[in-house]
Formats: structure tokens, C-alpha cells, sequence
């Protein structure tokens, strides 16, 4: 068995030990809020004692708390941080500006775990002889997220594979981090009072238990590549179920650079890559009836040599109803058509309007999708880098979540479709991307309902 030889440098980069035990992540998270308390009421009574005006989303959000919440949730990981991602992209554009601020740090990679915490991970799960299964493992991880990180390793065999390693704790804590982080969402009094917070809480914890388990995200990978095999220009990674249990994941080591390299290529590849990333939502929509539902840039690379868009992560897939489906495919459709009467129907159809909805809220609604579906009409390739879009979309959404007592909180499965496509929208426009949403979208005939 042959380690890295960057142990010295894995060593050097930060890394803390990942609390594993209810108990200790509950320490954790008040110890949090009572620090967040105290600097409020320092800096407080700072400002009251100089004569200032004292604003509570001013005094939480200073840039001291700000790195307390967001260090302290990166080295928790699992649900306290995922939830929190979750939060600032499902319900991003309804958010205040002040909780999207607090929330915007944790998009980023958590810390690496120590590397004894690493090895007891892999003892545990492969047992004390773990070390006959591989003939090389890079101790520095090259890519972590909220709930796992990801090392580079080869096989007896010469097999070049990656492992994605859960963190300790996590499946364990979900219902309680979520709970506990939850509380201090609601305590900050940054959460509009109109968003339901409870459906996204549970729905967050259902969603966190299936991607916990890396033996459904291993099957998730082969109905993905078998779904896929038509489309050449997508790679899934090959399962490997000989190395994973319910908390590692192998699959093939797939080489492919990020998509943020492709910032500045030529106008016919940036286009290429967009292009894709749109198309591969529609196949997940209307023929795989399964969306992977975290547009991170991270769980992308593109592999210009084979043409091919490297898709790297499936923990966040969910399955879409056909009803649902069928809703969207009629939602898109009236978009493309500027079909009022369609649109209306597929509105209902999804859920997003209630029994007592007013024709105003009604309206608001409307001219949101119809908004979110200008690409489709444009006459020429759309191109993302220049519209204004998202900014838009987000101050119709404002005025939406602002109508109090009238907020009708949209079915979960619909804000998780939105983010993906929302998701896809920010890739395309940092590529400066232009793309034929229409010609795309006219490939796809509607799902019907049995």
C-alpha cells in the first residue's frame, strides 16, 4: 500500500475533526448561538453608548458573525451546512438580502477531515484489512461538499477510481441539525413570515437520509448512464459496488476539467457547454422522469477531448411524477406560445395555486413564469450573459413573498425543478453562453399520464 506523497501538504491544510455524536454537534450549535448573542449585545450597546441607531439585521449581520456561523457550520458538515445551501438556492431569490448574505458563504467546500478520522472512516466500513483493497490512496481529498469528500484511488488491479467518503455523524444528526439550524433561522427573525419553513424542513431531512446512503446514490448512477447512453455527449461514471457501502461511494475516476475553465474559450465550445447543461434538463424532465436537483458547478466537468459534459454527482437526484412532468412540458409550451390559458393550466397542475388565491397573486404568478420562459421566445440564440433575467426574477419574486397573508408555498418537488433550472441559467450566463432554448425544448413531445 502506497499513500500519497502529499501527506505533508494534506497535513498543512486546515482540517478539523468532524463532530460525529448528537451530543457534540448539539454543543456545537449552541455554543454558536450564544457567541452570535453576545456579540449582538456588545456591539449593541457599543453603538447605543455613542449615540448610534441600532438595527437588529445590522448588529446580526456583522462580519464577525457572519464567519461564526459559516466556519461553524463548514465544520459540522452534513445537514447544519447542506441545509443551509439548500436554503440559499431553493428559496435564494425570496430571500431578504441580509439571511441570502448569511447563507452565501456555505456554497463553499467544507473543511477536510484530519487524516486519523479519515482512516478509522475506512476501517470501519472495509474492515482492519481495508489496506489489501487498494494499492494507492491520495490522503488529500480533491474535491468535499456538505455530507462527504472525495479521493483519488487506484485498485490491486490498476484501476484508476474515486471515493467519495462520508463524513462520521452525519446520517445520524440529520433530524437534529436540521431542527437545531432551523431554530436559529427562526430566532434571527431574517425569515419572511409568509415562507413556510416547516415543508422545506421536512422535506430537507428526507432528502438529506437518501443522499446519506451511498448505496441508493450507486443505483441512481446506473439508471443514470443507462438513461443517458443515447446522448453521447454526456459521461456518467461507472458504479463500482465491489468498493462501496452505505457511506463510500466508488465509481470510475472520469479526467475532466471544471467548467469555470472554460470562462474565456472559444464563443462554439462556451455555447456547446450550455447547450448541454439545458438539453440534459429536458431529457431528466420529460424522458428519465428523474432530475439530478444540485446545478453546482461542482458537480460538473467537461472533458473537451471526447466532447463530453462529466456529470459527477447524483446524491440530490429525485424522481418527478409524470403529472408533474406533464405540467412543466405544458408550462414550457405556453411559454414558447405565450399561451395565457395553458399557462394557467399548468400552474394549477403543478400546485403552485391554492383554493383561495386572489386574480392578483394570480397574476404576479403568471407573469413570473412567463418571465422565467423568455429564453424560449427569443427569436436568436438567447444569450444568458447579457439579460438581465435573474435579477428580474428575483424582484417579481420579492413582490410575491411580500404579499402577506396571500404566500402560497409552491409544492417542494416544484422549488427543487426551479433550482436546477435556475442553477443552469447562472452556468450558462457566467460561460457567456448563447443557446436555441427553443429548438431544444421542440425535441421533447409531452409525458402522459397513464
Amino acid at each position: 500500500m502506497i499513500f500519497a506523497a502529499h501527506f505533508e501538504e494534506y497535513m498543512a491544510e486546515k482540517s478539523k475533526k468532524v463532530p460525529s455524536s448528537r451530543v457534540s454537534r448539539l454543543a456545537h450549535l449552541g455554543g454558536l448561538a450564544g457567541k452570535v448573542a453576545s456579540n449582538v449585545m456588545i456591539s449593541g450597546a457599543k453603538q447605543v453608548l455613542s449615540g448610534k441607531q441600532v438595527s437588529r439585521k445590522d448588529l446580526l449581520l456583522q462580519p464577525k458573525n457572519i464567519h461564526a456561523v459559516a466556519d461553524k457550520l463548514a465544520h459540522m458538515r452534513g445537514a447544519a451546512m447542506k441545509l443551509g445551501q439548500l436554503l440559499s438556492m431553493d428559496a435564494g431569490d425570496l430571500l431578504p438580502k441580509e439571511l441570502a448574505t448569511l447563507l452565501e458563504r456555505l456554497r463553499a467546500d467544507a473543511q477536510p477531515m484530519p487524516h486519523k478520522q479519515l482512516i478509522a472512516l475506512l476501517k470501519s466500513n472495509w474492515g482492519p484489512n481495508w489496506l489489501d483493497k487498494l494499492s494507492h490512496i491520495e490522503l488529500r481529498s480533491f474535491a468535499r461538499a456538505s455530507i462527504g469528500q472525495v479521493h483519488e484511488a487506484t485498485t490491486e488491479s490498476g484501476q484508476k477510481i474515486a471515493l467519495k467518503i462520508q463524513y462520521p455523524g452525519v446520517a445520524n444528526s440529520i433530524d437534529s441539525d436540521v431542527d437545531n439550524v432551523a431554530m436559529l433561522i427562526k430566532l434571527s427573525g431574517l425569515m419572511p413570515k409568509q415562507v413556510a419553513l416547516e415543508p422545506l424542513m421536512m422535506e430537507a431531512k428526507k432528502q438529506l437520509l437518501v443522499e446519506t446512503n451511498y448505496q441508493v446514490e450507486g443505483q441512481r448512477l446506473v439508471e443514470f448512464e443507462e438513461g443517458l447512453k443515447p446522448y453521447s455527449q454526456f459521461k456518467v461514471p461507472q458504479y463500482l459496488p465491489e468498493y462501496s457501502t452505505d457511506s463510500i461511494l466508488a465509481m470510475e475516476y472520469v479526467t475532466g476539467q471544471p467548467l469555470d475553465d472554460f470562462k474565456d474559450a472559444n464563443v462554439e465550445l462556451r455555447d456547446k457547454i450550455a447547450s448541454d447543461l439545458i438539453l440534459l434538463f429536458f431529457i431528466e424532465m420529460f424522458e428519465l422522469q428523474a432530475i439530478q436537483s444540485d446545478p453546482n458547478l461542482a458537480n460538473y466537468s467537461y472533458n473537451a477531448q471526447q466532447q463530453q459534459l462529466v456529470l459527477l454527482d447524483f446524491g440530490a437526484s429525485r424522481s418527478i411524477n409524470k403529472a408533474l412532468a406533464e405540467g412543466y412540458w405544458m408550462l414550457l409550451k405556453a411559454g414558447l406560445n405565450h399561451d395565457r390559458a395553458l399557462m394557467t393550466k399548468a400552474v394549477q397542475q403543478i400546485g403552485y395555486f391554492g383554493d383561495q388565491i386572489d386574480d392578483a397573486y394570480k397574476e404576479i404568478v403568471l407573469e413570473l413564469f412567463f418571465m422565467a420562459t423568455e429564453p424560449l421566445r427569443a427569436q436568436q440564440p438567447f444569450n444568458f450573459a447579457t439579460s438581465d433575467i435573474a435579477m428580474r426574477i428575483r424582484d417579481k419574486g420579492m413582490s410575491l413573498s411580500a404579499r402577506e397573508g396571500e404566500w402560497h408555498t409552491p409544492p417542494v418537488d416544484a422549488l427543487f425543478i426551479h433550482r436546477k433550472l435556475a442553477g443552469i441559467y447562472l452556468i450558462a450566463a457566467r460561460l457567456g453562453a448563447k443557446v436555441n432554448v427553443a429548438d431544444l425544448f421542440n425535441r421533447f413531445e409531452k409525458p402522459t399520464v397513464l
